[in-house]
């Protein structure tokens, strides 16, 4: 994948006073930590990578990369490749991001669903008395 535009520092004032960022919003949609937007990020900004890389770039543990690679396969924003001229013991996977259009396109729209369900709510649930 090529270089990215993403901004990892950009944010947002809510109505409620506090500000938010890409963290924040991927965090309540997708129920995210900050280590697994950190793994996002790092597995958009190159190749594909296998865990020992990412252990060794981002300065995690094996079980924090495992856990957010399988919620990051679970919500559909990474992809695992089988290493390919891997024959013998068990096989080697490595993971990347969608492509970035692809992945942006499905942010904002899962964005959107979620903002459209929380209204949905407010007007099912908010009522005069």
């Amino acid at each position: 994948m090529s270089e990215t535009q993403l901004s990892e520092g950009t944010r947002i004032k809510l109505p409620s006073g506090k500000d938010a960022g890409l963290v924040d919003i991927l965090s309540f949609c997708y129920g995210l930590s900050e280590t697994d937007v950190t793994v996002l990020l790092a597995l958009m900004k190159g190749d594909a990578r296998g865990t020992e890389e990412l252990e060794s770039d981002l300065k995690l543990s094996k079980a924090s990369i495992n856990r957010s690679l399988n919620k990051l396969l679970e919500m559909g924003l990474v992809m695992r490749i089988k290493e390919p001229g891997n024959k013998a013991g068990r096989p080697r996977y490595l993971y990347k991001a969608r492509d970035y259009a692809e992945l942006k396109s499905k942010m904002l729209g899962d964005i959107k669903d979620c903002a459209d369900k929380m209204a949905q709510l407010v007007e099912k649930e908010f009522k005069p008395l």
